[in-house]
């Protein structure tokens, strides 16, 4: 089957870019070194590989998808990206991943494990790649999706868009399974200074649903949601930012326990 990337990436780095608190506290809670090496796994089309290269060590990106590997490799060494040729692209799965055991310092991976045809043998894939430290999700938990506004108005494709996506007891339980030690899990919450265009990231700017390239790179609208209902989300959406009605949906949807969630765990040795 033809990764999914493979179809919607082609115009991703138009509006999926690197959010510069996204990249600083990935930073942090990797703890980076200047020596080290580490691996952005399912790093699509490069953006948070190349904002972490820019501030220290030695990074390696590995992608299912074709199109997501050649759209990093096509960024060229500049003012804007001036570690490209320091970065290793590869393509490969998650569960066989194409390195060496004890390899890396550790490892990220953002927005992608709800991808993963297996995650338990995809954890022991990073676990085993790892010499020691941190490997950090970004991701976001079914309870956390469930207080979308989003779910007002494409019901039937936050409802799919939940139950692919794996719960917190599951992901730190797959960790726990594959040798890691969990340390913390940190919510995160969608501000308006957010840069990169993930699925909730219009949360306090709704008129971007209405904009098709913006939805054309969020694998949800792109895989889940028929036509049927995106043509009637969207006209009820844009009436109600029109009328006002809007605001009282959306704080009806506040539930207070983070859009998304860090999840930082460790192999020692």
């Amino acid at each position: 089957m033809q990764p999914l990337y493979d179809t919607i990436g082609l115009s991703y780095s138009q509006t999926r870019c690197a959010d510069a608190a996204i990249t600083a506290t990935l930073a942090e809670l990797l703890a980076v070194q200047a020596q080290g090496d580490y691996l952005d796994l399912a790093c699509g089309s490069g953006n948070y590989t190349l904002a972490l290269a820019a501030l220290a060590g030695a990074w390696h990106g590995v992608d299912i998808s074709e199109t997501m590997i050649r759209q990093a490799s096509a960024h060229r060494a500049s003012q804007q990206h001036p570690h490209h040729s320091s970065i290793h692209w590869q393509l490969g799965k998650a569960n066989a991943l194409p390195y060496a055991n004890d390899f890396f310092d550790g490892v990220i991976c953002t927005l992608a494990i709800h991808h993963f045809a297996d995650l338990h043998q995809s954890f022991r894939e990073v676990h085993r790649v790892m010499h020691e430290g941190r490997f950090v999700l970004f991701t976001a938990f079914p309870k956390q999706m469930r207080g979308y506004w989003l779910c007002h108005y494409f019901p039937q494709m936050m409802k799919r868009a939940i139950a692919q996506m794996p719960t917190e007891a599951a992901v730190t339980n797959a960790l726990h399974a594959a040798g890691f030690e969990v340390e913390r899990v940190v919510p995160f919450c969608v501000s308006n200074a957010l840069e990169d265009l993930f699925l909730y990231s219009g949360k306090a700017r709704p008129e971007q649903y209405l904009d098709p390239q913006v939805r054309a790179n969020m694998s949800s609208f792109a895989s889940l949601c028929c036509d049927t209902e995106l043509a009637a989300g969207l006209q009820r959406l844009k009436q109600d930012i029109e009328s006002g009605a809007f605001s009282q949906v959306a704080d009806s949807y506040r539930i207070g326990q983070g859009d998304y969630a860090y999840v930082v765990a460790r192999k020692s040795l």
